[in-house]
């Protein structure tokens, strides 16, 4: 037992490593939020992402290197909601200019993050859908809402315990919200209808 004391200085010394990586990783996770937060409310805004896409991919790329020799902590939650709230907003801002999706790979997300981010972008979808219909653009509106029944179709795929992949709640989630929206322009295709028999017979009056 000569070598007790150098065994367990060496695991400590370990633990002291992982756990400085694991608070600089955290804070870069932070800030991965944060950044992605601010690029969904710049989008609705119409504003330039740019840098601020380019600043949380930074920190992405930290994320990753950070943690390369340590992948426990690469697959902990606080790295997986981090990344899960990047694809978010990298899958919303590639579907509002009409362009080709990222792919897991190219965001350096596993496969969970993209799918759970893919079902929050629904919500932003149906944000741009109510936004389309308070300017009375019925088109525009059934455009977003066809978005959203894209990404549904795709998640309902996945069907798999939460041991997995924790994405039955936002399946739910995604079907209400698409459900909702669909009803309200239903009614709005109905109100614009009534309003063109209106016009017709005051032309005739």
């Amino acid at each position: 037992m000569d070598n007790l004391d150098k065994i367990v200085d060496r695991i400590e010394q370990n633990l002291d490593d992982k756990d400085a990586i694991r608070e600089v990783a955290l804070k870069s996770c932070r800030a991965v939020t944060r950044l992605s937060t601010a690029m969904i409310q710049a989008v609705h805004r119409r504003d330039d992402v740019d840098v601020l896409f380019n600043d949380a991919r930074d920190e992405d790329s930290r994320i990753r290197s950070l943690l390369v020799e340590h992948p426990d902590l690469l697959h902990a939650g606080f790295v997986e909601s981090a990344f899960q709230e990047l694809c978010e907003a990298a899958i919303l801002l590639a579907v509002i200019h009409d362009q080709e999706l990222p792919t897991p790979k190219e965001m350096g997300a596993t496969d969970t993050a993209y799918l759970l981010g893919m079902a929050d972008c629904i919500g932003e979808l149906r944000r741009f859908a109510l936004d389309f219909l308070r300017a009375g653009d019925v088109e525009g509106a059934s455009a977003y809402l066809g978005k959203m029944e894209r990404f549904y179709a795709v998640l309902i795929r996945f069907n798999y315990p939460n041991a997995l992949i924790s994405i039955k709640r936002k399946q739910d989630i995604a079907r209400s919200l698409i459900e909702k929206t669909r009803g309200e322009l239903a009614v709005a295709v109905r109100g614009r209808e009534l309003e063109k028999k209106i016009e017709e017979i005051d032309k005739k009056l």
